[in-house]
């Protein structure tokens, strides 16, 4: 029953991997070439994605816009939605929030009045998972053909005149205020006139200096190297379960008696190790290959995926403990060993390594998968497999080792009661990390069962009842009596012990950095003695350059909205922290862009996208929203970037991610790089 159990759950996490995401449209004509067509705009939207409504209310997500521009023809009507949004209270934003999952479509019956005629969509709003929220630019040009009726000859003119009457009430052309984009940003923003100001390149596209600042600054590489060390701790984890740590004697020793000559007895160790780690490897890869770095990223923000993976840690958790072994088809392992029977030479060694990744599977599994899915957040092609590389040395190595010296083997620790401590108290850290893939969930769907004190709560008490553990006052299934604890044991539970009382004031809002990249944000708890944040000096892009270089200090643009779920957390479990607070309102300039905001401005402005078409910018929001994706090459809130005072990146980028000493590093590389330009 458990091994039926534990397939359809690793099924389950594989089906959920399978799934799309984010929103993509597609444009239809109903009725063409008649006398009465209508036009489609579709909206698929992915697993965990939502869109907000046309409709929906002030102080939460972009409303949807439908701007329809028409040649040739009016419209017959409102635009008309094929199912109804649904209606949630927010209790960060504190409003009711009209959105879309799954697929709706929009129709606007068409009145014709030419044999040809035309629709631009010009289509606006936000869409949001639990990873950020997005902005919908999509442009898009329906066109058509009629008969020519006496209908459409009559609309024909009622068009005419109407496109007169509007063509002598235009105002003043804004033709110079739409080059000043890109030339001279004081026009849209009164004031930045000073000639020792240069303006020129406020509005430049940067993306490649980001991308050059990245790869100056290796980060790629960094987060490489974090998952092959990461990977090596879990494969010297996994050799001390009662899984592995028996066979290394049994193997060597076969390597050993089964070879006249030293030599060879080394060489085939040496291969066994080589096979363990072109096995994990392979594994690393063919995750990859079969979801693609993107898919691997969006997985690790999944609420589905990280419920599914919460369920499965538990399941871990509780063999691990003793509640009952979880083991892989016993056909599999059979099958394998007979393939060891069956052939010879190199070959027979690497069916026995085969062997080897089978029967450990309930120890190494919860690893494995674990480190699968921190490799699948660096968003790396290659850090799957560079993960297993690093679980894979570590477990093979031993078996080379002590075939080079078999003496070795007389001094190691031999098989006993130690390592079922070790199983359990890795049940009690997957215990402990499981919570963390279930706030991921909690935080998505809103359900308020793991708020920041619970959470806390939970983990005070699991580290707790391990230090209690260790000392050996509480035991388990397969436990045996602690007559005396050891050294390690004894500080192995002071670590535990105080890491608890370490969190308690967390309870009451302490930041606790350590472990802010697994607790909820701060906004979730309900009673909070913490107080601190970080305000901007302005919400105007140019006004903050030319502030930024009167007091000759870089600029941090943040790319916010009011709607916007992340950006509060980001603010609360960030911004908050004192040092990252102290260094943005001693050493620079911090402006706040709120891409949502509905202000109108002074006068609408049509620019140009990436892809050629035009695009009307009306409200202040608009135009924020058309300089992250002109400039930056990005659309995701939150989104920071850091300028010099002619506009230019300082740093990558960063996007949401509550990592206090990332986002710390992030500012201080950002200055540094500021100074030495000076």
């Amino acid at each position: 029953m458990i091994r039926k159990l534990s397939l359809l759950l690793t099924m389950l996490i594989v089906a959920v991997m399978g799934y799309a995401a984010d929103v993509t449209w597609s444009y239809s004509i109903t009725g063409d070439n008649t006398a009465t067509p209508s036009i489609v705009i579709t909206a698929n939207i992915g697993p965990g994605f939502h869109l907000y409504s046309m409709d929906n209310p002030a102080g939460g997500g972009v409303p949807l816009t439908i701007n329809l521009k028409y040649e040739g023809c009016s419209a017959d009507g409102a635009i008309k939605p094929s199912k109804a949004y649904t209606k949630a209270y927010d209790d960060i934003l504190e409003v009711d929030e009209h959105y879309y999952t799954g697929t709706v479509s929009f129709t606007q019956k068409i009145k014709p009045g030419a044999e040809k005629w035309s629709v631009k969509a010009d289509i606006g709003g936000q869409y949001c998972n639990d990873s950020g929220c997005y902005r919908v630019t999509e442009l898009h040009t329906f066109n058509g053909t009629s008969p020519l009726t006496a209908a459409v000859k009559e609309e024909a003119k009622k068009l005419e005149t109407a496109e007169e009457a509007a063509e002598a009430s235009k105002v003043e052309s804004i033709e110079e205020m739409v080059d000043s984009l890109h030339s001279a940003a004081g026009v849209l923003m009164p004031g930045v006139n000073e000639s020792s100001v240069d303006t020129s390149g406020w509005w430049d596209n940067v993306e490649a200096e980001i991308k050059a600042f990245s790869n100056d600054k290796s980060a790629e590489e960094r987060s490489l190297w974090y998952i092959f060390i990461a990977g090596f701790i879990g494969g010297l984890i996994a050799l001390v379960t009662p899984c592995v740590w028996p066979m290394i004697p049994m193997t060597v020793s076969f390597f050993l008696k089964s070879n006249k000559s030293r030599k060879k007895s080394i060489m085939s160790a040496v291969m066994y190790g080589v096979s363990i780690i072109v096995i994990y490897v392979a594994l690393g890869l063919l995750v990859t290959i079969a979801f693609g770095a993107s898919a691997l990223n969006v997985l690790a923000t999944s609420a589905g995926f990280n419920i599914a993976f919460f369920i499965l840690l538990v399941i871990f958790a509780i063999s691990f403990m003793g509640g009952f072994e979880i083991t892989l088809p016993s056909k599999w392992s059979n099958s394998v060993d007979a393939k060891v029977d069956s052939t010879s030479g190199y070959l027979s060694i690497f069916f026995m390594a085969f062997t080897l990744c089978l029967v450990s599977f309930s120890c190494t599994g919860p690893i494995i998968g674990t480190l699968l899915v921190e490799a699948a957040a660096t968003s790396n092609y290659i850090s799957p497999a560079v993960g297993m590389a690093g679980f894979s040395i570590a477990l093979a190595l031993p078996f080379s080792l002590f075939a080079m010296f078999p003496t070795m083997l007389k001094s190691i620790p031999k098989s006993g009661g130690w390592m079922n401590t070790v199983k359990v108290v890795l049940g009690f850290l997957e215990l402990a990390l499981a919570l963390k893939f279930l706030s991921v969930a909690d935080l998505a769907y809103g359900w308020r069962i793991l708020d920041r004190e619970v959470f806390i709560s939970l983990w005070i008490v699991i580290f707790a009842l391990l230090g209690i553990y260790l000392l050996g006052k509480l035991r388990l299934p397969h436990d045996d009596k602690v007559e005396k604890v050891g050294l390690t044991r004894f500080m192995l539970a002071v670590i535990s012990l105080a890491f608890a009382v370490y969190m308690i004031p967390g309870l009451w809002g302490a930041p606790l950095k350590s472990i802010s990249a697994f607790a909820p944000p701060i906004y979730t708890q309900d009673f909070n003695l913490y107080s601190g944040d970080v305000h901007a000096q302005t919400d105007d892009y140019e006004e903050g350059l030319k502030m930024a270089a009167k007091l000759n200090k870089p600029l941090l643009v943040d790319f916010s909205g009011y709607g916007c779920v992340n950006c509060r957390k980001m603010e609360a479990a960030v911004l908050t922290n004192s040092e990252i607070k102290q260094t943005i309102e001693e050493d620079f300039v911090m402006v706040t862009l709120m891409v949502d905001d509905r202000k109108p401005l002074p006068a609408p402005i049509t620019v140009k996208e990436k892809d050629g078409q035009e695009r009307e910018l009306r409200t202040y929001g608009d135009k924020w929203s058309y300089l992250e994706r002109i400039k930056f090459g990005a659309t995701a809130q939150p989104y920071y970037v850091i300028l010099n005072n002619e506009g230019h990146a300082l740093n990558h980028a960063f996007p949401y991610k509550e990592n206090v000493p990332e986002f710390l590093e992030f500012l201080k590389t950002g200055i540094k790089n500021y100074n030495r330009q000076k």
